[in-house]
């Protein structure tokens, strides 16, 4: 998933924050201790959202903050585990038989919607259906396309899905057109959440804002814009939250964010990069950091569908103008691990690609033989300051290397619009896995069949890369499937459509009367049931 990264990053001051900072800071904290009550309700656990989720509705959630709360209020037939692994869920146990082309589910008996009906396999029938049929708009009708049959009734050539058969009331098939190893993984993405067609049908459109479904929690109010509370589900079929509810406050500043948890207002926050080094460093609050290894890639993209990137030799130039590996240990403050590759090191099974070492005389001598030194290329970024900072970054880098490069700022609607139309010569961004297979990093960001809004915003096209992907997909061998995304994967660095960055970690600090608090590196595993 591309990410958004929404909300104002404030620019660091030598991993300080900056005398203007504390001045706002002190201001917000006797504002706020001498006119505002604690905005608690007791027994809950509250957290900050940056902005508004867009919907509930697992079938049209695009966004993460979205996914992060339908994860509590929803179940599909799988999740996964703390390692990552593929569980049952709604589904008791599964049998995968037809070579790979058949998926057999047993439910779970007294699995129970929150209007207290019982889950079938007809509800599991009518939530993917929901999904594939495109009178709904969902946009994650690829997440179950390879199911035989869905694509002619997503086209409205057949009134059915004939690859989806109810077996009896809680035995259910899916049968695929072809073997596809993802199939599990993508299973536990939100689109595959059940959902109760008669709440659905009752409220129409508004079903995102009155979400009903078999987690966990229930969404008792939502004030957009201001806060979404969800209360514990006495009933969820696992067993109970530890906490009475949970408390998702919206609030778009990072320093406001800051001055509500120095408060006691918030019990955890997302690091912003601005406070990293104080809190790393404080004595207070050092105990109370937590990480998670993230399976993200942050990466310069290229245009290779035009000239000047185009030509692989100038990306490679590029590729070794710039010293990532300095960028991360200072002006990034080490909050990731160095990328070899667009394959997160966690879901690498493979050997690693070496490393593109940074090599400013070979960089400048490329440039130089190419002819490009008098052209001008764009750069564009996002508009949060800390892109920014890092644009500037590279910009100087490329300079000293003899290309003039511009830098465009643009507001994020407007800067995914530019990027899936191909505007920029190069861009700045990153893609967090939706399901944590190899195949999420390498199908979707270099297929040729995915140039643009699908996900390869580079344009690159490359014959034997579609063939290796597509066998990898193919293929339910583990060891075969490693061998031929590995493959593709040195081909793609060797190419360069990318310069991978890092896989950023992502750090949070709590409150210490938080207990069992914990990170996931998917926001969709993380669904609330032992944080008290």
């Amino acid at each position: 998933m591309m990410t958004t990264m929404p909300g104002f990053v404030p620019r660091r001051v030598d991993s300080m924050r900056s005398p203007l900072q504390s001045i706002v800071l002190i201001s917000l904290l006797f504002c706020l201790c001498s006119c505002s009550p604690k905005n608690r309700i007791e027994g809950y656990v509250h957290y900050r959202l940056s902005t508004n989720p867009t919907t509930l509705d697992p079938a049209l959630i695009v966004d993460m903050q979205g996914g992060l709360i339908a994860a509590k209020l929803f179940n599909g037939l799988v999740r996964l585990n703390a390692d990552l692994d593929v569980i049952p869920d709604i589904a008791e146990n599964w049998e995968i038989t037809e070579s790979g082309m058949g998926y057999l589910f047993h439910l779970k008996k007294g699995v129970l919607f929150s209007n207290n009906r019982e889950v079938t396999a007809s509800d599991i029938k009518y939530s993917f259906k929901r999904v594939l049929d495109r009178s709904g708009r969902s946009p994650h009708g690829w997440v179950l396309e390879k199911i035989q049959g869905a694509r002619d009734f997503a086209s409205g050539n057949a009134p059915d899905v004939s690859g989806i058969i109810v077996q009896d009331r809680y035995t259910i098939l899916f049968r695929l057109d072809a073997p596809f190893s993802p199939f599990l993984s993508l299973l536990t993405m939100t689109a595959a959440y059940v959902v109760p067609r008669e709440e659905v049908e009752r409220w129409g459109a508004d079903f995102g804002t009155h979400p009903a479904g078999t987690g966990p929690f229930i969404l008792r109010e939502w004030k957009h814009n201001s806060r979404l509370v969800l209360a514990a589900n006495p009933r969820y079929f696992d067993h109970p939250p530890a906490a009475a509810g949970l408390v998702f406050r919206i609030i778009p500043e990072d320093l406001t964010a800051v001055t509500e948890f120095e408060l006691g207002n918030l019990d955890v926050i997302n690091l912003p990069a601005a406070e990293y080094a104080r809190y790393r460093d404080s004595v207070t609050w050092k105990p109370y950091l937590s990480s998670v290894v993230g399976l993200n890639t942050y990466y310069l993209g290229f245009n290779c569908s035009r000239s000047p990137f185009l030509d692989k030799r100038l990306r490679q130039a590029v590729a070794l103008a710039i010293d990532r590996r300095k960028i991360l240990d200072t002006f990034y403050e080490r909050r990731g691990r160095l990328a070899r590759g667009p394959v997160p090191d966690l879901i690498r099974s493979w050997e690693m690609p070496p490393v593109v070492e940074y090599d400013p005389g070979k960089a400048k001598r490329s440039i130089r033989e190419l002819g490009a030194s008098d052209m001008r290329i764009t750069l564009y970024v996002s508009a949060e300051q800390e892109i920014a900072d890092i644009a500037e970054i590279i910009q100087s880098y490329l300079k000293k290397a003899g290309l003039s490069v511009t830098i465009r700022q643009l507001e994020w609607s407007a800067y995914k619009e530019a990027l899936n139309r191909g505007e920029a010569d190069m861009f700045w961004i990153s893609w967090w896995a939706d399901y944590p297979d190899p195949e999420n990093f390498l199908f979707p960001l270099f297929h040729s069949s995915n140039h643009g809004a699908s996900g390869n915003r580079t344009r690159y096209s490359n014959r034997e890369v579609d063939r290796l992907v597509e066998a990898g997909r193919l293929t339910m061998d583990p060891e075969e499937r490693s061998r031929l995304y590995g493959r593709a994967e040195r081909v793609i660095v060797e190419e360069s459509p990318w310069v991978s960055f890092w896989h950023k970690t992502e750090y949070t600090v709590r409150q210490p009367h938080l207990k069992k608090y914990r990170t996931y590196p998917i926001y969709s595993m993380d669904k609330g049931l032992d944080v008290y």
